[in-house]
Protein backbone atom coordinates (compact mmCIF):
# COMPACT_ATOMS: atom_id res chain seq x y z
CA UNK A 1 0.00 0.00 0.00
CA UNK A 2 3.33 2.29 1.11
CA UNK A 3 4.27 1.50 -2.37
CA UNK A 4 1.93 2.39 -4.17
CA UNK A 5 0.86 5.55 -2.23
CA UNK A 6 4.68 6.61 -3.43
CA UNK A 7 3.96 5.35 -7.20
CA UNK A 8 0.65 7.81 -6.77
CA UNK A 9 2.40 10.54 -5.47
CA UNK A 10 5.20 10.63 -8.24
CA UNK A 11 2.55 9.94 -10.79
CA UNK A 12 0.81 13.11 -9.38
CA UNK A 13 4.01 14.80 -9.08
CA UNK A 14 5.37 14.42 -12.86
CA UNK A 15 2.00 15.54 -14.22
CA UNK A 16 1.94 18.64 -12.36
CA UNK A 17 5.52 19.49 -13.48
CA UNK A 18 4.34 18.78 -17.16
CA UNK A 19 1.15 21.53 -16.54
CA UNK A 20 3.77 24.10 -15.00
CA UNK A 21 6.03 23.38 -17.91
CA UNK A 22 2.86 24.08 -20.26
CA UNK A 23 1.89 27.51 -19.07
CA UNK A 24 3.35 29.92 -21.32
CA UNK A 25 4.77 32.74 -19.57
CA UNK A 26 4.84 36.09 -21.81
CA UNK A 27 6.41 39.59 -20.49
CA UNK A 28 5.24 42.28 -22.79
CA UNK A 29 7.58 45.77 -22.88
CA UNK A 30 6.31 48.82 -22.56
CA UNK A 31 7.73 52.34 -21.92
CA UNK A 32 8.32 54.42 -19.17
CA UNK A 33 5.48 54.18 -16.73
CA UNK A 34 4.00 58.04 -17.21
CA UNK A 35 3.51 57.61 -20.94
CA UNK A 36 0.69 55.45 -22.81
CA UNK A 37 2.31 52.00 -23.49
CA UNK A 38 3.04 50.96 -20.02
CA UNK A 39 -1.37 51.21 -19.15
CA UNK A 40 -1.69 49.35 -22.02
CA UNK A 41 1.00 46.74 -21.61
CA UNK A 42 -0.98 46.36 -18.00
CA UNK A 43 -4.38 45.99 -19.72
CA UNK A 44 -3.28 43.49 -22.35
CA UNK A 45 -1.95 41.40 -19.29
CA UNK A 46 -4.42 41.68 -17.43
CA UNK A 47 -6.69 40.69 -20.34
CA UNK A 48 -4.47 37.97 -20.83
CA UNK A 49 -4.26 36.67 -17.31
CA UNK A 50 -8.03 36.38 -16.35
CA UNK A 51 -9.34 34.61 -19.91
CA UNK A 52 -6.49 32.50 -20.77
CA UNK A 53 -5.41 29.89 -18.28
CA UNK A 54 -2.55 28.30 -20.19
CA UNK A 55 -0.82 31.91 -20.31
CA UNK A 56 1.18 33.94 -17.93
CA UNK A 57 1.42 37.77 -18.71
CA UNK A 58 3.59 40.35 -17.21
CA UNK A 59 4.52 43.80 -18.43
CA UNK A 60 7.01 45.88 -17.69
CA UNK A 61 8.17 49.16 -17.78
CA UNK A 62 11.44 49.81 -20.16
CA UNK A 63 13.12 52.32 -21.90
CA UNK A 64 10.96 52.45 -25.23
CA UNK A 65 10.99 51.09 -28.28
CA UNK A 66 14.56 50.89 -29.53
CA UNK A 67 15.48 48.76 -26.04
CA UNK A 68 11.62 46.73 -26.66
CA UNK A 69 12.86 45.59 -30.25
CA UNK A 70 16.05 44.16 -29.49
CA UNK A 71 14.71 42.73 -26.20
CA UNK A 72 12.34 40.48 -28.61
CA UNK A 73 15.35 39.37 -30.44
CA UNK A 74 17.41 38.56 -27.28
CA UNK A 75 14.18 36.55 -25.94
CA UNK A 76 13.93 39.08 -23.09
CA UNK A 77 10.34 39.98 -24.04
CA UNK A 78 7.65 37.94 -26.06
CA UNK A 79 5.28 40.68 -26.72
CA UNK A 80 6.20 44.86 -26.69
CA UNK A 81 4.46 47.98 -27.81
CA UNK A 82 6.65 49.47 -30.02
CA UNK A 83 6.14 52.68 -32.55
CA UNK A 84 5.78 51.59 -36.36
CA UNK A 85 8.63 53.48 -37.03
CA UNK A 86 10.97 51.75 -34.98
CA UNK A 87 9.99 48.59 -35.68
CA UNK A 88 10.40 49.00 -39.56
CA UNK A 89 13.90 50.35 -38.94
CA UNK A 90 14.75 47.51 -36.40
CA UNK A 91 13.72 44.76 -38.39
CA UNK A 92 15.29 45.43 -41.80
CA UNK A 93 18.66 46.65 -39.95
CA UNK A 94 18.42 50.46 -40.79
CA UNK A 95 18.83 54.04 -39.80
CA UNK A 96 18.92 52.68 -35.58
CA UNK A 97 22.40 52.50 -34.75
CA UNK A 98 21.76 49.58 -32.86
CA UNK A 99 19.97 47.47 -35.52
CA UNK A 100 22.52 48.64 -38.87
CA UNK A 101 23.76 44.81 -39.69
CA UNK A 102 21.99 43.55 -36.98
CA UNK A 103 18.30 43.36 -37.65
CA UNK A 104 15.81 42.68 -35.19
CA UNK A 105 14.46 39.77 -37.38
CA UNK A 106 12.18 37.91 -34.37
CA UNK A 107 9.81 41.04 -34.66
CA UNK A 108 6.39 40.25 -35.65
CA UNK A 109 3.63 42.22 -35.97
CA UNK A 110 0.11 41.89 -34.19
CA UNK A 111 -1.57 45.58 -34.83
CA UNK A 112 -1.46 49.21 -34.85
CA UNK A 113 -3.65 50.49 -31.93
CA UNK A 114 -3.24 54.01 -31.96
CA UNK A 115 -1.51 57.05 -33.19
CA UNK A 116 1.21 58.83 -31.75
CA UNK A 117 1.62 62.56 -31.68
CA UNK A 118 5.14 63.95 -31.27
CA UNK A 119 4.84 66.95 -28.77
CA UNK A 120 6.77 69.51 -28.45
CA UNK A 121 6.74 71.69 -25.87
CA UNK A 122 8.90 74.68 -23.75
CA UNK A 123 8.67 76.74 -20.82
CA UNK A 124 6.77 79.88 -21.38
CA UNK A 125 9.90 82.17 -19.64
CA UNK A 126 12.40 80.22 -21.99
CA UNK A 127 11.70 82.74 -24.64
CA UNK A 128 11.25 79.67 -27.27
CA UNK A 129 8.64 80.17 -29.97
CA UNK A 130 9.82 77.47 -32.65
CA UNK A 131 11.34 74.30 -32.46
CA UNK A 132 14.28 76.68 -34.85
CA UNK A 133 15.07 78.19 -31.22
CA UNK A 134 16.21 75.38 -29.66
CA UNK A 135 19.92 76.15 -30.32
CA UNK A 136 21.70 76.40 -27.70
CA UNK A 137 18.91 75.02 -25.09
CA UNK A 138 18.52 72.61 -22.58
CA UNK A 139 16.36 70.03 -23.99
CA UNK A 140 14.75 66.71 -22.83
CA UNK A 141 15.42 64.62 -26.14
CA UNK A 142 13.93 60.78 -24.74
CA UNK A 143 15.57 57.90 -22.80
CA UNK A 144 18.23 56.41 -24.61
CA UNK A 145 17.60 53.84 -26.91
CA UNK A 146 13.90 55.04 -27.15
CA UNK A 147 11.80 56.05 -29.92
CA UNK A 148 11.52 59.65 -29.03
CA UNK A 149 15.28 59.49 -29.36
CA UNK A 150 14.80 58.96 -32.55
CA UNK A 151 12.05 61.31 -33.66
CA UNK A 152 13.82 64.13 -32.04
CA UNK A 153 16.65 63.68 -33.89
CA UNK A 154 14.48 63.80 -37.32
CA UNK A 155 12.25 66.42 -36.41
CA UNK A 156 15.41 68.31 -35.25
CA UNK A 157 17.00 67.13 -38.76
CA UNK A 158 13.77 69.07 -39.86
CA UNK A 159 15.28 72.35 -38.45
CA UNK A 160 18.36 71.89 -40.18
CA UNK A 161 19.92 71.51 -36.28
CA UNK A 162 21.03 68.27 -34.52
CA UNK A 163 21.56 66.98 -30.93
CA UNK A 164 24.81 69.06 -30.85
CA UNK A 165 23.55 72.33 -31.62
CA UNK A 166 21.59 72.06 -28.46
CA UNK A 167 22.95 73.23 -25.10
CA UNK A 168 21.96 70.22 -23.27
CA UNK A 169 20.73 67.49 -24.84
CA UNK A 170 19.04 65.75 -21.74
CA UNK A 171 17.99 61.93 -21.43
CA UNK A 172 16.03 60.16 -19.03
CA UNK A 173 12.52 59.31 -18.14
CA UNK A 174 9.84 61.31 -18.96
CA UNK A 175 8.71 61.81 -15.65
CA UNK A 176 11.65 63.22 -14.53
CA UNK A 177 12.02 64.98 -17.80
CA UNK A 178 8.89 66.84 -16.64
CA UNK A 179 10.34 67.49 -13.03
CA UNK A 180 13.19 69.18 -14.50
CA UNK A 181 11.05 71.51 -17.14
CA UNK A 182 8.63 72.30 -13.98
CA UNK A 183 11.94 73.17 -12.11
CA UNK A 184 13.44 75.30 -14.58
CA UNK A 185 16.65 73.04 -15.43
CA UNK A 186 15.67 72.12 -19.11
CA UNK A 187 13.89 74.49 -21.58
CA UNK A 188 11.98 72.10 -23.68
CA UNK A 189 11.05 68.66 -24.47
CA UNK A 190 10.40 66.65 -27.09
CA UNK A 191 7.45 63.47 -26.28
CA UNK A 192 5.94 61.19 -28.31
CA UNK A 193 3.04 59.31 -26.62
CA UNK A 194 -0.81 59.10 -27.55
CA UNK A 195 -2.87 62.34 -26.85
CA UNK A 196 -3.79 62.89 -22.73
CA UNK A 197 -0.13 61.29 -21.64
CA UNK A 198 0.28 61.61 -17.40
CA UNK A 199 3.79 62.91 -18.57
CA UNK A 200 2.82 66.00 -20.76
CA UNK A 201 -0.37 66.32 -18.85
CA UNK A 202 1.64 66.89 -15.24
CA UNK A 203 4.09 69.37 -17.26
CA UNK A 204 1.09 71.56 -18.52
CA UNK A 205 -0.53 71.36 -15.02
CA UNK A 206 2.31 72.26 -12.75
CA UNK A 207 4.49 74.78 -15.50
CA UNK A 208 3.17 77.64 -17.98
CA UNK A 209 4.55 75.87 -20.98
CA UNK A 210 3.70 76.52 -24.84
CA UNK A 211 3.21 73.54 -27.25
CA UNK A 212 4.85 74.03 -30.83
CA UNK A 213 3.72 73.25 -33.75
CA UNK A 214 5.88 72.02 -36.75
CA UNK A 215 5.46 73.78 -39.35
CA UNK A 216 3.57 72.47 -42.43
CA UNK A 217 7.02 72.90 -44.94
CA UNK A 218 8.94 70.70 -42.29
CA UNK A 219 5.90 68.06 -42.29
CA UNK A 220 5.90 67.63 -45.61
CA UNK A 221 10.36 67.05 -45.44
CA UNK A 222 9.67 64.18 -42.74
CA UNK A 223 6.93 62.93 -44.40
CA UNK A 224 8.73 62.30 -47.94
CA UNK A 225 11.83 61.19 -45.98
CA UNK A 226 10.53 59.23 -43.07
CA UNK A 227 7.36 57.96 -44.53
CA UNK A 228 5.82 56.74 -41.26
CA UNK A 229 5.11 59.78 -40.46
CA UNK A 230 1.20 61.63 -40.46
CA UNK A 231 0.22 64.86 -39.74
CA UNK A 232 -1.96 65.03 -37.26
CA UNK A 233 -4.26 68.02 -35.12
CA UNK A 234 -3.82 67.92 -31.57
CA UNK A 235 -7.39 69.46 -30.71
CA UNK A 236 -7.45 72.83 -28.23
CA UNK A 237 -7.87 71.53 -24.92
CA UNK A 238 -6.45 68.73 -24.91
CA UNK A 239 -3.74 70.01 -21.74
CA UNK A 240 -4.02 72.51 -19.60
CA UNK A 241 -3.49 76.17 -20.67
CA UNK A 242 -3.96 74.24 -24.40
CA UNK A 243 -6.47 77.07 -25.93
CA UNK A 244 -5.69 76.63 -29.49
CA UNK A 245 -5.31 73.49 -31.67
CA UNK A 246 -1.90 72.40 -32.97
CA UNK A 247 -0.03 70.61 -35.92
CA UNK A 248 2.72 67.80 -35.53
CA UNK A 249 3.56 64.54 -37.19
CA UNK A 250 2.48 61.09 -35.39
CA UNK A 251 3.91 57.74 -35.71
CA UNK A 252 1.74 54.81 -34.93
CA UNK A 253 1.65 52.63 -31.34
CA UNK A 254 2.29 48.65 -32.50
CA UNK A 255 1.83 45.78 -30.58
CA UNK A 256 4.41 43.13 -31.69
CA UNK A 257 5.35 39.68 -30.90
CA UNK A 258 8.49 37.55 -30.94
CA UNK A 259 8.36 34.71 -33.69
CA UNK A 260 9.39 32.32 -31.42
CA UNK A 261 6.18 32.66 -29.13
CA UNK A 262 3.82 30.02 -29.80
CA UNK A 263 1.40 30.79 -33.58
CA UNK A 264 -1.42 29.11 -31.32
CA UNK A 265 -0.96 31.44 -28.43
CA UNK A 266 -0.77 34.59 -30.86
CA UNK A 267 -3.75 33.40 -32.36
CA UNK A 268 -5.70 33.03 -28.74
CA UNK A 269 -4.40 36.47 -27.76
CA UNK A 270 -5.39 38.27 -30.74
CA UNK A 271 -8.55 36.96 -30.64
CA UNK A 272 -9.33 37.90 -27.25
CA UNK A 273 -7.75 41.43 -27.20
CA UNK A 274 -9.18 42.24 -30.69
CA UNK A 275 -12.30 40.45 -30.83
CA UNK A 276 -13.63 38.57 -27.81
CA UNK A 277 -13.16 41.58 -24.91
CA UNK A 278 -12.07 43.89 -27.67
CA UNK A 279 -14.18 46.80 -25.33
CA UNK A 280 -12.31 45.81 -22.39
CA UNK A 281 -8.52 46.71 -24.69
CA UNK A 282 -10.66 49.68 -25.31
CA UNK A 283 -11.74 50.43 -22.13
CA UNK A 284 -7.61 50.68 -21.07
CA UNK A 285 -7.30 53.96 -22.56
CA UNK A 286 -9.50 56.70 -23.95
CA UNK A 287 -6.57 56.88 -27.29
CA UNK A 288 -7.42 53.18 -27.88
CA UNK A 289 -11.28 53.27 -27.61
CA UNK A 290 -10.94 56.72 -29.87
CA UNK A 291 -8.57 54.93 -32.43
CA UNK A 292 -8.55 51.54 -32.25
CA UNK A 293 -10.67 49.11 -34.97
CA UNK A 294 -9.66 45.73 -35.91
CA UNK A 295 -10.68 46.32 -39.70
CA UNK A 296 -7.94 49.01 -39.40
CA UNK A 297 -5.48 47.37 -37.10
CA UNK A 298 -2.94 46.66 -39.94
CA UNK A 299 -3.03 50.31 -41.14
CA UNK A 300 0.60 51.40 -41.07
CA UNK A 301 2.02 47.73 -40.39
CA UNK A 302 5.46 47.94 -41.47
CA UNK A 303 6.63 44.38 -40.43
CA UNK A 304 5.29 40.90 -41.42
CA UNK A 305 2.82 39.75 -38.93
CA UNK A 306 3.37 36.66 -36.80
CA UNK A 307 1.61 33.73 -38.20
CA UNK A 308 -1.39 33.05 -35.38
CA UNK A 309 -1.94 36.89 -35.77
CA UNK A 310 -2.02 36.63 -39.66
CA UNK A 311 -4.90 33.63 -38.96
CA UNK A 312 -6.99 35.67 -36.84
CA UNK A 313 -7.48 38.35 -39.38
CA UNK A 314 -7.93 35.74 -41.96
CA UNK A 315 -10.21 34.35 -40.18
CA UNK A 316 -11.97 38.01 -40.09
CA UNK A 317 -11.32 38.34 -43.22
CA UNK A 318 -9.58 41.31 -43.06
CA UNK A 319 -7.08 41.61 -46.16
CA UNK A 320 -3.37 41.58 -44.99
CA UNK A 321 -1.00 44.16 -46.55
CA UNK A 322 2.05 43.15 -49.02
CA UNK A 323 4.32 44.38 -46.15
CA UNK A 324 2.76 42.84 -43.60
CA UNK A 325 2.06 39.59 -45.01
CA UNK A 326 3.75 36.83 -42.61
CA UNK A 327 7.17 35.17 -43.28
CA UNK A 328 6.97 32.05 -41.66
Amino acid sequence: MKKSKLILAAVLGLALAMGASAKTFITIGSGGTTGTYYPTAVGIAKIINENLPDVKANAISTGGSVYNAGAIQTGDLQMTMIQNDIAYYAFNGIVVEKFIGKPADKLRGMATIYPEPVHVFARKDSGITSIADFKGKKVYVGDIGSGVEQNAKQVLEAYGLTFDDLGTAVRGKPKQAAQLLQDGRIDAMFYTAGVGSSAIAQAALTTDIVFLPIEFAKIDFLKKKYPFYAEIIIPAGSYKGQDKPFQTVAVKATLAASADLDADVVYQIAKLIFKDKVDQFKAIKPVIAQHFSVDKALDGMPIPLHKGAAKFYEEEGIAIPDAAKPID
